[in-house]
């Protein structure tokens, strides 16, 4: 009988690229921090491809996108793989999801700058690309779902539900929200308009959040976790709880985005609402992971790679508890327009999003690569504790920054005019955005130092693709 074996190639390349894209969207997200202290960094003089208004879609599309999408393929990848037994479905449509998404993000680190933009938050891509990413999505579709449909394991573990969730909600939330009409090659409208169009827009946003930064990468978790701590998922039956509760209460979130604007108020107050009840499932998920290492917490003393899985929780908590508290209109009088927000979006992307993502491809490339461990686990340590630092100064800078900033613009004088000009809001903000810029800096420091380790890791190793074992030697890989 023939060996077969995993399809890792399409891995090693999703995985590689995830390093290579977060030290870009990392290096963008730190030259757009500094340009808010030193606005020359601007670079006006020469024109406009630099400016700040031009480099923050990348860096969200970047960091979302490029280093997060590129996490999300290598993981769910190597992962259905592995629970189901068999090699990945489609071989060449497995390689064009690859190279039509690395088309997708050099489209956009092009046009960006050029300012071709549909304005959408986290949809700026012109219709063009937006059809290359629906071909690439409905492919990856094909071949995740195609995987599954030829298991050898007749039960489906709960991190490819959690996949599979991810992939078919992106995939409706960019279709709904990019119908739109074009009137050139790179110009289009939606279809949409006013109040219905930002309801939209932030039901697509909002989700973009909840499905593609938060149920991918909880699939992510849910395979990871357990396989580094050598330990079972603490409870099976509070991660299926958890899946089918996030994914109905997720979907309804959106309008929080909206308060107190032209948005029906009834409306304002269901996406409050689910809000808050999404605090339930978000912390059985996040109490689910941790818990996964009872019996097992001395490990986190020798294992920076836990470290990094584990503490992603913590800041999956945190930031799931923020943003329901965030999401109450009267909070939200106080956070909205302010760099609070910012704060909270950062807490989640690169203290939740980065982490796992970062844990999850130190496992990997080890075993993508034929070698024993990493390179070097003082450098993963070292990672660890620059990025959390990192992390910290940035979020704790913008959270005093945005309070400050919100009760400023609300101090009104006897004779009811505002006390503050919207500059001096800005003035008492400088200083907080240096400690931003630092923290900035420090969590590209550690994604250079990942880079640096993923190199020697290679060029020590070779690739390999493992054995599929025979039907009667498998007991349920998690």
């Amino acid at each position: 009988m023939e060996t077969q074996t995993y399809n890792y190639k399409v891995v090693r390349q999703f995985a590689v690229m995830t390093v290579v894209w977060g030290i870009v969207g990392m290096l963008v997200g730190v030259i757009i921090a500094a340009q808010l202290v030193w606005p020359a960094l601007n670079l006006s003089e020469i024109g406009p491809w630099f400016s700040f208004g031009r480099l923050r879609p990348l860096h969200t599309n970047a960091v979302i996108f490029a280093f997060g999408g590129c996490g999300l393929f290598a993981t769910s990848y190597y992962c259905v793989q592995r629970t189901c037994n068999t090699r990945l479905f489609g071989g060449k449509l497995a390689a064009f999801t690859f190279w039509g998404w690395q088309a997708v993000i050099v489209l956009a680190a092009i046009t960006l700058p050029l300012g071709l933009t549909t304005g959408k938050e986290y949809a700026e891509l012109e219709w063009p690309i937006d059809i290359l990413i629906t071909l690439v999505w409905v492919s990856y579709a094909v071949v995740f779902f195609g995987t599954i449909a030829t298991r050898k394991v007749k039960h489906i573990y709960v991190a490819n539900w959690f996949y599979g969730a991810f992939i078919l909600a992106v995939a409706l939330l960019h279709v709904v929200n990019s119908i739109e009409i074009p009137v050139g090659l790179f110009k289009s409208y939606p279809v949409y308009a006013g109040a219905v169009d930002a309801m939209v827009q932030w039901w697509y946003g909002h989700n973009a959040v909840g499905f593609f930064l938060t149920t991918g990468f909880l699939g992510m978790m849910y395979y990871f976790v357990p396989k580094q701590a050598g330990r079972p998922v603490y409870s099976y039956r509070l991660s299926v709880v958890h899946f089918w509760a996030l994914i109905f209460t997720y979907m309804w979130a959106g309008p929080h985005h909206l308060h107190y604007t032209a948005l029906p108020d009834w409306t304002q107050s269901i996406g409050m609402v689910f809000s808050l009840i999404l605090f339930a499932p978000s912390w059985g998920g996040m109490i689910n992971g941790i818990m996964t290492l009872s019996g097992a917490w001395h490990k986190l003393r020798t294992d920076p790679i836990l470290k990094f899985l584990i503490v992603s929780l913590s800041f999956y908590g945190m930031s799931t508890f923020e943003g329901p508290m965030m999401s109450i209109k009267t909070v939200n009088a106080l956070s909205h327009y302010t760099d609070w927000t910012v704060g909270h979006v950062h807490s989640g992307a690169l203290g939740w999003v980065g982490f796992i993502t970062i844990g999850s491809i130190y496992y990997l490339l080890p075993r993508l690569f034929g070698r024993p461990q990493m390179y070097s686990i003082k450098l993963i340590e070292a990672h660890f504790w620059v990025a959390t630092i990192g992390i910290v100064l940035y979020i704790a800078a913008l959270w005093v920054a945005g309070v400050q900033q919100g009760l400023m613009w609300r101090q009104i004088n006897p004779d009811g005019t505002l006390t503050h000009a919207f500059i001096d809001s800005v003035s008492a903000s400088m200083h907080l955005y240096m400690i931003r810029v630092l923290g900035g800096t420090l969590y590209l420091v550690g994604m250079l130092l990942m880079a640096y380790n993923t190199y020697r890791t290679i060029i020590a190793g070779k690739p390999v693709d493992a054995t599929i074992p025979a039907v009667s030697q498998v007991h349920h890989e998690a």
